[in-house]
């Protein structure tokens, strides 16, 4: 097993073009447009970390890994919904691919990423880049069998056995906060520690809309963050589907979000790296919007 690159250059290495492998691109790799989305953040890591041994007087040779085939090969277990275990060997090894995923989850690089793109595709979008309005819903996922009891429960609504992902997104459903906790946690715990994040980060925000279930603690823990919070209910007059003032927005992300399979189920056995795992499918649908490609468009023009 090669041994893992846990820090490296800047620059050239690591270069827009993929120079370390000579394998067919997946549908799940980045585009050369999407890469230099991304490419400065991972760059500049590296960069820190290398500088950071360098102080300590470690010495610590150049990597050769790419950290474009790191992120394709993240990407690949995110979209495809695959174990680490049976990642291609045409990417670089499972250790060194899980090393860098687990570090940029606890570093926070996939939430600045998510920031960082979030602005921009609501720039392109005529937008300014920090948002003012948010909407909040929770879902409820299964999980699998290696997940840890202690980090699950029971949603007594939805009679599973699992956890439950609070999304926060903006009117354009736009990703800007999230969090993963067992399913039995309260949909009023889950609104406060969404909207506390949401505040940090974009104290720009002043209004939000939420169902039902968040609305008592959640509603005053807002007038202490500057935040109205509207309680949009559904229509019980109305049967089946349809559609809710500014919850449809939220409903959407869950929707997009859900075409990553490792999302089919809650697969991490660290609810951090659930969290990671939501985050990284919402930064792969950002670049996405930005560049205006699909899968299929970029790969055969």
């Amino acid at each position: 097993m090669a041994q893992l690159d846990r820090c490296g250059p800047s620059d050239a290495t690591v270069a827009s073009t993929r120079t370390t492998t000579s394998r067919r691109p997946y549908p799940s790799d980045l585009s050369d447009a999407r890469w230099a989305l991304i490419e400065p953040t991972l760059s500049a890591w590296r960069t820190a970390r290398m500088q950071a041994r360098a102080r300590a007087g470690i010495t610590v040779a150049d990597p050769s890994t790419s950290l474009r085939d790191i992120f394709d090969a993240i990407l690949y277990v995110n979209r495809t919904g695959i174990a680490w275990k049976h990642l291609p060997h045409d990417f670089p090894p499972r250790t060194t691919v899980y090393y860098y995923f687990s570090a940029w989850a606890k570093e926070g690089i996939f939430d600045r990423l998510g920031t960082d793109l979030t602005g921009l595709a609501r720039t392109k979008e005529g937008r300014k880049p920090e948002p003012s309005a948010c909407v909040i819903d929770s879902q409820s996922a299964k999980t699998s069998t290696n997940v840890p009891l202690d980090t699950q429960g029971i949603d007594a609504g939805k009679k599973i056995v699992g956890r439950k992902r609070g999304i926060l997104t903006d009117t354009l459903g736009l990703l800007l906060a999230i969090t993963v906790v067992a399913a039995d946690l309260s949909d009023n715990a889950i609104g406060k520690t969404l909207l506390t994040q949401a505040s940090r980060t974009y104290p720009t925000i002043t209004k939000a809309w939420v169902d039902t279930g968040f609305k008592n603690a959640a509603v005053e823990h807002r007038a202490r963050l500057g935040i109205d919070v509207e309680v949009v209910p559904r229509r019980s007059n109305q049967p089946g589907l349809h559609v809710v003032k500014r919850r449809w927005v939220v409903e959407r992300t869950l929707g997009r979000l859900m075409l990553h399979r490792r999302l089919a189920r809650d697969y991490e056995t660290r609810p951090d790296h659930a969290a990671a795992m939501i985050r990284l499918a919402s930064i792969d649908n950002l670049a996405r919007r930005i560049t205006g490609e699909s899968t299929p468009t970029w790969r055969y023009t």
